[in-house]
């Protein structure tokens, strides 16, 4: 483990790789390389050889001002890795130094990637910066969200200081398909005015990027509404996007669910088989 910032010696820079291979019917992972607090736990096949489950731990299971954590995805030709969290992420109150989580996804051809972690949770008073970058073969296919949760309001905590910084990147053969870049200050515009948050405390946004999406799949995912809160579903050309603005993070990750239910199948051929560690 190396130290990310020195002026703070409790902060750590932790890296963790993943290689993803297509041997026969089988995706196994082929090559991981950790340094710090980041591991993976051994690989899952609940639905068969074809797909490779894996669970990204973070021990300390919080990051603090001034932690970085890089993760690196590399799925080779035709291979299938599905990739979640145990529980939430909790970005803790900062002192002043930026806590940093960047990931970077490639997929080569015929490849299949799904990011689905867990939500995140900004402490009041975190300075959170999160990036992700997914780069994608021709025909390639990538499903992934991100869910956040501004304050611990399940402990009656707001989040009154602070700052979220998000960036995510899709290109398809070295085009930009998606670039987005969000600030969120704590009691800022974008978290109380009616273009942004409108003061709720839970946001999301669902990523779907597939060589062909047909328009019967934005009906069935406009279809049913969230429990609590609202959505909006809008497909462009090879991405299909998905939001959620509410309060209720329980009902954010059940309502993309549902909607993953519905994109899998249609743009991987596979049923929607849920990470076993989402019911424990």
């Amino acid at each position: 483990m190396r130290l990310a910032d020195p002026i703070h010696l409790r902060s750590w820079r932790a890296e963790l790789a993943l290689e993803y291979e297509r041997r026969g019917p089988r995706t196994v992972l082929a090559a991981r390389r950790h340094d710090g607090p980041l591991v993976v736990q051994k690989p899952l096949y609940p639905e068969g050889d074809a797909v490779c489950h894996t669970i990204v731990v973070h021990p300390p299971a919080g990051i603090a001002g001034g932690d970085e954590l890089d993760i690196a995805v590399r799925a080779g030709d035709g291979a299938h890795a599905l990739l979640t969290t145990p529980g939430a992420g909790k970005w803790y109150r900062s002192m002043g130094p930026w806590a940093r989580q960047s990931l970077v996804i490639e997929a080569q051809a015929g490849a299949t990637v799904e990011w689905l972690p867990q939500e995140a949770i900004a402490f009041d008073g975190a300075l959170a910066d999160m990036r992700a970058e997914v780069k994608l073969a021709a025909d390639a296919v990538y499903i992934g969200w991100e869910l956040l949760c501004l304050g611990r309001t399940g402990s009656g905590e707001r989040y009154t200081a602070g700052e979220c910084r998000l960036r995510t990147q899709i290109w398809r053969d070295h085009r930009p398909l998606w670039f987005e870049r969000g600030r969120i200050e704590a009691g800022g515009i974008v978290a109380t005015s009616a273009a942004g948050l409108v003061g709720h405390t839970v946001c999301g946004t669902l990523l779907a990027a597939a060589p062909g999406i047909a328009t019967e799949l934005l009906a069935a995912c406009r279809a049913g509404p969230p429990a609590a809160g609202e959505s909006a579903v809008t497909l462009l050309p090879g991405l299909l996007v998905a939001r959620y603005l509410g309060d209720s993070s329980e009902a954010a990750r059940q309502h993309f669910t549902r909607l993953w239910r519905i994109l899998r199948p249609a743009l991987t051929g596979r049923e929607g088989v849920e990470p076993r560690i989402w019911r424990t």
